[in-house]
């Protein structure tokens, strides 16, 4: 009888793992390598750390399992897209093929938006988000400023789904999802708003974006935004005006080097206040307004 194979320790996988998708040019091979492992074996990052540090050993099936991952990955198939989930905040969303994958340096979108509703005098101010994809932004307003009402549009049959599945598993009351044109978006609540936030296509359509995971795997519609990369940008501009009550906010995620055209944009639409913000890297990277 041929034998069985043998368990393969966990220190012996990940440094074989940690080689491979560091030849393939993955950025942080370690973390990867970790966080995949984590999802075979159902563990946090450290408890993968601590694994290996016991001296643990994989079983045959998740050892080849593990390999699989570690092979798409190495092809550049998006980590998030093989374990299912993108961190943002304080939630984890799902996300998979037809969906950005949210990134570290929208957070800082998200906070500005946040701050925004917290300032809001309203007991309950209303926050929507355009273009919402997997729901990253609207659902930390809804999650940070529980007494807010949030409202989310996406206009991508794909998206939509996993925001759906999102919304229904970290929504509470206060949040709700519509598949919609951004153009038409919630008429009903024309100036009542108190922040306006989007994550819209910015990429100039002649753009090529420099990582494989992006080129290939981001959805088109949430790439590219036209020659200049700012046709929706305009759009959102004067969606935003029709719903933002006076005093109310715009917050827009862009590119580090649009600032200045996007303020161009608010303030030629009757915004007021137009100030570009950096994330923790210091590249610009969203610009608000005020509606007067």
């Amino acid at each position: 009888m041929p034998s069985s194979p043998s368990p393969e320790p966990i220190s012996v996988a990940l440094r074989d793992a940690v080689a491979h998708l560091g030849r393939a040019g993955i950025a942080d091979p370690v973390v990867d390598a970790e966080l995949l492992l984590g999802h075979v074996l159902d563990l946090s990052r450290g408890g993968v750390q601590a694994a290996a540090f016991r001296g643990d050993e994989l079983d045959p099936a998740a050892a080849t399992r593990f390999a699989e991952l570690v092979e798409r990955r190495a092809t550049r198939v998006p980590l998030q897209h093989l374990t299912g989930c993108a961190p943002f905040r304080s939630l984890e969303l799902a996300v998979g093929p037809g969906v950005f994958v949210p990134r570290p340096e929208t957070e800082i979108v998200a906070q500005l938006a946040i701050d925004a509703l917290r300032a809001s005098a309203s007991p309950a101010p209303v926050a929507v988000d355009l273009g919402t994809g997997s729901g990253a932004l609207a659902l930390a307003m809804a999650t940070e400023v529980p007494h807010a009402r949030v409202h989310a549009a996406e206009n991508s049959v794909d998206a939509f789904v996993w925001a759906k599945e999102n919304f229904a598993r970290l929504g509470g009351g206060n949040a709700r999802v519509a598949f919609i044109d951004l153009a038409d978006a919630f008429p009903e609540l024309d100036g009542t708003v108190s922040v306006v936030a989007s994550n819209p296509p910015y990429v100039p359509d002649d753009a090529i974006p420099r990582d494989p995971e992006v080129r290939h795997h981001d959805p088109v519609a949430a790439l590219y935004g036209g020659p200049d990369g700012l046709d929706v940008v305009r759009v959102i501009s004067r969606v935003g005006l029709r719903l933002a009550h006076a005093g109310g906010a715009i917050v827009l995620e862009h590119g580090e080097w649009q600032g200045e055209q996007i303020r161009r944009i608010l303030e030629a639409d009757g915004w007021r206040a137009a100030a570009t913000h950096p994330d923790l890297t210091m590249r610009d990277r969203a610009t608000t307004a005020v509606r007067p």
